[in-house]
């Protein structure tokens, strides 16, 4: 989860008929050479994906599966090479726990006056994949399904698209968080279950002290500390009132989260700023390493939100790169709302054609012995996705999804902040009345590019409900 360029591992599940190995193998060594050949080479591209042969009997088909679970697969791509009987892989299919996708394809693109006993031999899986998602819906088994032809312009991208909405949600059941301090008193929204939580979702989570953090931010290596300040200068436009000392409180305090990150094993985290305040060691609030974790991988939610925080490296892996946000005003001139928080955002989401600005906050959030700076992180402007994960009725999960526009605006030069806006594609009242009427939360996350069709499927795989706005 922590690098963006994790492949993801699919275990491909070739399946064919029995009854063919009667007539001979040809058929099936056939479709094998088709799928080493022709298939594999354009999935490998994008996935590291483990493929034996193709299985025709219910035992190999089990033990198969067996050794997808126990290599570490994200998830099971199930192909029909030729028509296969559903209850042969139906009893495998129930019992695991990766998520699946099946794949309609074939090698035929066209059926023309040439077509023969030979081509219908060689493709005829659509409908074996009738037969077993038929089974699978009654046996109550969620699946991905995708029908496509490796000649469409944009045939591997669909699948792949599917795999990783499907990974998702392995990634999520691996998850470790971290909440450092504790949730803001009265936030309700993000209120948790944490049982609940492992149970349903299956992150695992770590209650982190602040007075770790603070020893750490002490015992920090002084030449790491300012190695990471001339980073700070040569990456960033660092404001002209920033000292040098700001700048090294910052890269203590950034070695301090990181040396926890690792120490724990976390994929996302949150902090609580009244947290730091309370105790009267801490010189500032991480900020700057927090926005630039988030360009890293690492999740991150405010005010000791979990749910955000793994939300953010979820959508961070599965539509890379993604950020933390909350909405802060809206702007009904502009038909836009701000988003914003108190030193938090994907730096790697600023937009392209200026540096992004490192400042200090004039007023400091919570008392502490040294300044707080942070990265004023201003989207690019183009297409984007507003989400959020939340807990809805009786427990359930809900996936909120709108696809917005990021206008050009900003950066506000006094706002020493992250800052954006975003404009929904309807007004912007009926979006967010629409949005408060499906539970939305005030915290959520937000990527680039319309990810609507991969959190669709991620809800579905995850059986969460699924509003879009």
């Amino acid at each position: 989860m922590k690098e963006d360029s994790d492949k993801l591992k699919v275990g491909l599940l070739g399946v064919t008929l029995e009854f063919y190995e009667s007539k001979g193998p040809q058929t099936r060594e056939g479709r094998e050479k088709w799928l080493r050949e022709k298939v594999l080479p354009q999935l490998s591209d994008k996935a590291e994906v483990h493929f034996e042969g193709a299985c025709f009997r219910r035992a190999d088909i089990e033990r198969r599966i067996l050794d997808f679970q126990s290599e570490g697969m994200d998830v099971i791509l199930v192909i029909c090479l030729t028509y296969s009987t559903s209850l042969a892989s139906l009893g495998a299919l129930k019992r695991t726990p990766l998520p699946i996708v099946i794949w309609n394809t074939q090698e035929l693109y066209s059926v023309d006056e040439s077509y023969g006993g030979a081509e219908l031999s060689a493709n005829h899986g659509v409908h074996g994949t009738f037969d077993l998602c038929n089974v699978l819906i009654r046996s109550g088994v969620k699946f991905g399904y995708v029908t496509s032809h490796l000649d469409d312009p944009d045939g591997i991208d669909k699948v792949v698209d599917a795999l990783r909405s499907a990974g998702a949600v392995s990634k999520l059941r691996k998850m470790r968080l971290g909440l450092l301090g504790y949730p803001f008193p009265g936030m309700g929204d993000f209120g948790l279950d944490t049982t609940h939580m492992t149970a349903t979702l299956g992150c695992e989570w770590e209650a982190l002290s602040v007075a770790e953090f603070n020893r750490l931010c002490g015992q920090a290596d002084s030449d790491q500390a300012l190695a990471l300040t001339e980073q700070y200068r040569a990456e960033y436009d660092v404001a002209d009132n920033v000292t040098k000392e700001d700048l090294l409180t910052a890269g203590r305090a950034e070695l301090a989260l990181r040396s926890m990150i690792s120490q724990y094993n976390l994929d996302a985290y949150s902090y609580q700023f009244l947290a730091f305040g309370n105790d009267d060691r801490s010189t500032t609030v991480p900020f700057v390493a927090a926005s630039r974790l988030l360009a890293e991988g690492i999740g991150f939610g405010g005010e000791g939100d979990l749910i955000a925080a793994a939300y953010s490296a979820l959508l961070n892996w599965l539509a890379c790169p993604a950020s933390f946000s909350e909405i802060f005003t809206i702007d009904f001139a502009g038909n836009s709302v701000l988003l914003s928080h108190m030193g938090e955002a994907n730096a790697r989401m600023h937009r392209k054609d200026m540096k992004l600005r490192l400042v200090k906050r004039e007023t400091p959030i919570v008392p502490v012995l040294g300044s707080q700076l942070a990265l004023a992180v201003n989207y690019q402007p183009g297409s984007a996705t507003l989400t959020a994960l939340t807990l809805a009725q009786q427990g359930r999960w809900r996936i909120i999804a709108s696809p917005v526009t990021i206008p050009d605006f900003g950066p506000v030069s006094h706002l020493a902040v992250p800052h954006a806006k975003a404009s929904p594609k309807s007004d912007v009242r009926e979006f967010l009345t629409a949005y408060a009427s499906a539970g939305g939360p005030h915290h959520m996350a937000v990527c680039f590019g319309d990810a609507r069709s991969k959190l669709r499927l991620f809800a579905k795989l995850l059986d969460a409900d699924y509003v879009e706005v």
